[in-house]
């Protein structure tokens, strides 16, 4: 259903060219490194499905509640997302994020991301995650990507 003059949108829209889910990837790292549930939430469907390693989240309320715990759980949190691939209302993205955990332990978590878009620019989200303990002198997402590295490939280890 095409957006109406009353209902919010989440520009770009699709159909996604190359320049606009670039924008969209980037959009989301930043507001991802907010680590404000709140607005990370207003990004998806107010009935979207989530999988999450293995955990199901419905709905914005749900998610709000899952991401609250996330960065209680997952301290120092930075993120980085790279686009994979876009098509008509699609976009998959690959990701890395570090974080520490209450013990001081850092972390390395490695995953892909298939995003469908509905017509007004909101998304449901499916994630595979797999997380890599690593040392602190290992780190090398150490806040959100300052503007000179946007668009700079994420490494593979």
């Amino acid at each position: 259903m095409p957006p109406t003059p009353t209902t919010p949108t989440r520009p770009p829209l699709p159909p996604f060219d190359e320049r606009t889910a670039l924008q969209k990837v980037q959009a989301a790292e930043d507001a991802w490194n907010t680590r404000d549930p709140e607005r990370v939430a207003l990004a998806y469907t107010e009935d979207s499905v989530w999988r999450n390693r293995d955990t199901f989240v419905t709905g914005r309320p749900q998610i709000i509640a899952f991401l609250h715990e996330k960065w209680t759980r997952e301290l120092d949190y930075a993120l980085r997302k790279e686009l994979w691939t876009f098509g008509g209302n699609r976009i998959a993205v690959r990701f890395q994020y570090e974080c520490r955990d209450a013990s001081g332990q850092w972390w390395r978590s490695y995953g892909n991301e298939l995003w469908e878009f509905s017509a007004d620019g909101l998304h449901r989200r499916e994630a595979c995650i797999n997380d890599l303990p690593i040392t602190a002198a290992d780190r090398r997402i150490l806040g959100p990507r300052p503007p000179a590295e946007r668009g700079t490939p994420i490494p593979v280890r």
